[in-house]
């Protein structure tokens, strides 16, 4: 009953923020960043800690297009993910990181300083890119699995980047 009553208080509080800067909605943005998990009787500034759930979020797909893009000491899968990419995916690949890593630097300025306002402004935008960015990452992603099984020849030279 207690974790009920902690995402009651939640959604009333963000509701507040919502209201004031005009958010998405908690459920909107409770489906992309499972921000449902933020302790909200541990917090202060209830809008930086959405903002630093969308950010890690954000942060572990940049990671996963990086290791793609450039696979360096990845796992193996990465590899097999790579040999079934076209070089349409790759493109939007390309993208999608470089829109990643504008967010990723915007996440790491409001970690240096404190602002309500562009925190606001990077939560609706970073909500605004990602339905972009995942509609792009699920289309590759249905594209690696269709072509998952092709069959690549051995001592074939293939490019991994």
């Amino acid at each position: 009953m207690e974790k009920e009553n902690n995402l009651d208080f939640l959604k009333k509080e963000y509701e507040k923020i919502q209201k004031k800067h005009h958010l998405p909605s908690f459920n909107e943005i409770n489906e992309d960043f499972s921000i449902e998990k933020i302790d909200s009787e541990e917090i202060e500034l209830l809008i930086r800690e959405v903002r630093k759930f969308i950010g890690d979020k954000l942060s572990g797909y940049m990671r996963l297009t990086e290791a793609i893009l450039n696979p360096m000491n990845v796992q193996m899968f990465v590899y097999s993910l790579i040999k079934s990419l076209s070089p349409s995916d790759k493109d939007k690949l390309k993208e999608i990181y470089k829109e990643l890593s504008k967010l990723e630097l915007r996440f790491i300025e409001l970690d240096i300083q404190y602002s309500e306002e562009k925190e606001a402004t990077f939560i609706k935008d970073a909500f605004s890119n990602w339905q972009k960015m995942k509609k792009d990452l699920l289309e590759i992603l249905e594209n690696a699995n269709k072509n998952w099984n092709t069959k690549i020849k051995p001592n074939s030279k293939d490019y991994f980047g």
